[in-house]
């Protein structure tokens, strides 16, 4: 059976003088909309406080994929899934009680996903997957859009993938995804991808999430 492919584009690299127009761009063809909220304390960069990301929630006529690069994520979590979020996802890093924090989130309605930041290795957390819907494995440093792909992050892909096994969990890489890169992490197992400079600096936006999916789905059946 191929895997269903999710292509959820990220915010980081689109223009926020107007943002629901640019979100408006990309709703027909995409699955979330990821928004990638930063602290400047647990990554060095500062994207959005709650109250901004509560607005762009509110208003996305997609549904938001919330990954939260926060320092006090036990506590802000529970925020963004009462805020309406269909995923929140929070970094092994930050936690101090990753599992409660992962109960919370579902309790609230909201699919619950631990990212791993490179250097955090996955065997770590393989006794929590049945409190993980997503797990998010970072392909570049979490703070800043627009880094190289770290291909060295595909054998931890495989590995989350063989971790997994038949749970109906989803498989998300964050990072330096492209037309040039996204079926190295297909083939290493992966399902669920974090696209933001190569959509929103496409001049066909729309068109660039549609040929994502087309090769992504081409190499998964």
């Amino acid at each position: 059976m191929a895997r269903e492919i999710r292509i959820t584009p990220s915010i980081l690299n689109a223009d926020f003088s107007r943002l629901q127009e640019e979100i408006g761009k990309i709703t027909a063809v995409s699955d979330l909309l990821h928004l990638d909220v930063m602290d400047n304390v647990f990554v060095p960069n500062f994207t959005f406080d709650f109250e901004s990301a509560s607005k762009i929630i509110k208003e996305s006529s997609l549904e938001v994929d919330a990954h939260l690069m926060v320092a006090d994520v036990d506590r802000i979590a529970p925020d963004y899934a009462q805020a309406g979020c269909a995923s929140v996802t929070i970094h092994a890093e930050a936690a101090r009680d990753i599992s409660g924090t992962l109960r919370t989130v579902r309790s609230m309605g909201s699919r619950a996903g631990l990212a791993l930041k490179p250097g955090t290795q996955i065997e770590d957390y393989a006794d929590i997957c049945d409190e993980v819907d997503m797990f998010l494995i970072m392909t570049v440093e979490p703070g800043f859009g627009g880094q190289k792909f770290m291909t060295e992050m595909m054998s931890k892909v495989s590995r989350t993938r063989a971790i997994i096994g038949s749970r109906p969990i989803w498989l998300q890489v964050d990072g330096g995804i492209s037309l040039e890169t996204i079926e190295i992490a297909v083939d290493a197992g992966a399902d669920t991808f974090v696209a933001g400079s190569a959509v929103f600096n496409a001049k066909d936006p729309a068109a660039m999430v549609t040929s994502l999916r087309e090769l992504a789905t081409s190499v998964a059946e």
